[in-house]
């Protein structure tokens, strides 16, 4: 620091709030700040958006692919989900499903966003509703781009095998007609394991992509006497015969399939940085998770909803997870991954005991030790209060 003298230096502070002032003075009414990164930022993550039902069309004999449009869509990364905004009756749930679409096609004069939904075996309320429920021109909040199940040259291998099972086909779908289109650089091999020949979804598409990089192998389990191709299940012998030297392996598809396969994987010593598994949602039975207490399955508790200095009590079942009681009684809970993954539906529980379920178990440190909780995978195993932000 240069020392001018006594009083240059004490009568500097007199200076500057004289000139700090005449720039007020001189500046205009509005706000002139400009901040290129946050808008950037804005444009990719906008949040919910309005999106508009402008194609139904079947995918499979049990699959339909429901196309949206809006007037600007966020970009996403193949692999990635958008997260749906459904009202049903006085219940607000929402609902992540992988995109089926591809990145480069929300670009242009109709930029649009694809997911496909299967019916359900009467398991799958939201699924059933979009299946069989959804037209041409109705409208969804939905939140596009998320999740972390896509390629990245820096993490994974060139050579990528993708091992799906039922709907769990659709981020490879998404994947595959990005690399048809030149826009992603890897080589993807698809091991896609299906009951019948008849019922394949989005078979045409990925017929479609099937090029240099990209190759699709149906495996069937089901009695296919006239099937020449793999049959069985996709077993560490499968997997092996379609692997390189160098492999990146994806899986996606229901948690049975992800418990088959970790096996099969451990066969052949696959390292675990070399395997990575989409989380697959609300799971559909808790009870048949270790540590669960099974003699509460079918008690229902008393839900204490604190919001602000607001106070409801809402019915919660033992065997649900305070995001489904939550709404349920129409109280809207803000869910993205639905595996206690990503943290958007983290609530404080003030009162109470509860269990979070082991798979996938996102939570912090901290966020344990303080009570934290994340409510799409947490289940109130006494009656229970809880805090909810103020939108």
């Amino acid at each position: 620091m240069k020392v001018k003298g006594f009083l240059k230096d004490v009568g500097g502070a007199s200076r500057v709030t004289k000139r700090r002032q005449e720039n007020f003075d001189k500046a205009p009414a509005t706000s002139q700040y400009n901040d290129p990164i946050t808008e950037v930022a804005r444009k990719l993550h906008p949040g919910f958006i309005k999106l508009t039902v402008t194609a139904v069309k079947d995918a499979s004999p049990t699959a339909r692919t429901l196309r949206f449009e809006a007037p600007h869509l966020p970009y996403f990364r193949a692999g990635q989900f958008l997260t749906l905004l459904v009202k049903i009756g006085d219940s607000l749930v929402t609902r992540p499903y992988s995109i089926s679409s591809a990145p480069y096609e929300t670009r242009g004069d109709k930029p649009l966003v694809e997911i496909t939904v299967r019916k359900s075996k009467g398991d799958g309320f939201i699924c059933d509703y979009l299946y069989e429920k959804v037209k041409v021109g109705d409208e969804f909040l939905g939140e596009v781009g998320l999740g972390e199940f896509h390629y990245d040259y820096i993490r994974d291998a060139k050579d990528v095998v993708a091992i799906a099972g039922g709907s769990g086909i659709t981020p490879f779908a998404s994947m595959a007609k990005e690399i048809k289109n030149g826009k992603l650089d890897m080589h993807l091999t698809i091991l896609y394991g299906s009951v019948s020949d008849k019922d394949i979804i989005l078979k045409d598409e990925l017929d479609k992509c099937e090029c240099e990089k990209v190759r699709v192998v149906h495996v069937l389990s089901g009695d296919n006497p006239s099937w020449k191709g793999e049959k069985g299940f996709i077993n560490a012998d499968i997997i092996k015969k379609y692997s390189s030297e160098d492999t990146t392996y994806f899986i996606c598809g229901p948690q049975v399939m992800y418990d088959f396969v970790k096996g099969e994987l451990a066969k052949l010593n696959i390292p675990k940085r070399r395997v990575r598994f989409e989380v697959f949602g609300q799971v559909r039975d808790i009870t048949k998770f270790a540590g669960f207490p099974v003699e509460l399955k079918d008690k229902v508790f008393n839900l204490t909803v604190c919001k602000g200095i607001s106070e409801q009590v809402i019915p919660a079942k033992c065997n649900e997870s305070i995001a489904v009681a939550l709404e349920r009684a129409g109280i809207k809970v803000h869910t993205a991954c639905r595996s206690g993954a990503c943290g958007f539906c983290r609530i404080k529980v003030l009162e109470g005991s509860y269990y979070v379920c082991p798979v996938g178990d996102g939570r912090r440190a901290a966020d344990k030790d303080f009570n934290y909780v994340h409510s799409c995978s947490t289940y109130p195993t006494s009656d229970i209060k809880i805090k909810l932000n103020i939108d």
